[in-house]
């Protein structure tokens, strides 16, 4: 246990040490803090530009909390929990690998660093999409896990900072259903694939925002927003009482997988899920929510 304990410190040290560069621009092109500033202002400016929905206000119903939510779950949560629920569940992995006489790098199918850059970053990308994309269809069809999403439902006007609304669970269950498939796939170096999170980013509010694009052809490869706006609607036909459009970054899976739905131009439909007028308004209560309604 005190192995573990060391771990959990060293891994808030490290991350705040780490966040503490970001801050001071001590970490340069993969800084991740005015990264995600950058991309959201661009996207906010595009809004400005091109409103799909022109009598929606630039700062929208829950503009401030969704904003807040951006942080704290991108930056606050990862130094409260997942940073070290990463690095635990790593040394936890290679212990119980190790009693049966196996380590982790021989069961990985081959090193990132063997394969040109691009192609392990496409690996990556594709694998975490993928799964990403399976753990979003289990928080629609699992009960408990369908109340902590609600969280990212309850968005009743879509924006691009709705993207980082959702439960702080939510990001333990998607990373804990991830990290042996990318642990199995390769060993990637952070700095590495700082130029994915930044694309997923991007897309992630793309989807969000308030624009009526879909890309033309390329709209059966990514998600985007007049796709993802159908993944929001309240109201879904009996064939999908689970949800639809379940991409994040990627829309391949949905046209494969034939979860796909867009009827028609979705720029109106009411937003949310069946009596969403109950559900908490703020940040608190909407945390807490899930534990309540589970008792």
């Amino acid at each position: 246990m005190e192995k573990y304990w060391d771990i959990l410190l060293n891994a808030y040290s490290g991350y705040w040490n780490y966040l503490k560069k970001e801050f001071l621009f001590q970490n340069q092109w993969d800084n991740y803090f005015y990264g995600l500033i950058l991309i959201s202002l661009i996207v906010w400016l595009l809004e400005a530009a091109f409103p799909w929905r022109k009598n929606q206000a630039l700062f929208r119903k829950d503009f401030w909390l969704d904003t807040f939510y951006m942080f704290f779950n991108f930056f606050l949560l990862n130094l409260i929990i997942l940073i070290a629920l990463s690095n635990t569940a790593e040394a936890a992995l290679n212990d119980v690998l190790n009693l049966i006489g196996l380590n982790l790098a021989e069961l990985r199918l081959f090193n990132a660093d063997d394969l040109p850059k691009w192609l392990g970053l496409l690996i990556f990308f594709l694998v975490s999409d993928f799964v990403q994309w399976n753990t979003h269809r289990l928080l629609h069809r699992v009960p408990w896990l369908w109340n902590f999403h609600k969280v990212h439902h309850s968005v009743k006007e879509m924006g691009f900072a709705a993207h980082l609304r959702y439960h702080w669970m939510e990001p333990v269950v998607y990373k804990s259903l991830l990290y042996i498939p990318l642990a199995l796939v390769a060993n990637y170096h952070a700095q590495d694939v700082a130029i994915v999170y930044f694309f997923t980013i991007a897309i992630g509010h793309l989807n969000h925002a308030n624009l009526g694009w879909d890309y033309g052809i390329l709209k059966y490869i990514f998600n985007n927003p007049k796709m993802h706006i159908w993944h929001h609607a309240k109201e879904l036909p009996n064939h999908a009482r689970y949800g639809v459009n379940y991409g994040l970054t990627l829309s391949i899976w949905d046209y494969i997988f034939r979860t796909d739905f867009v009827p028609h131009d979705g720029r109106d439909i009411e937003l949310g899920f069946a009596n969403d007028e109950t559900f908490p308004k703020d940040f608190m209560h909407q945390e807490l929510y899930p534990l309540k309604k589970k008792q």
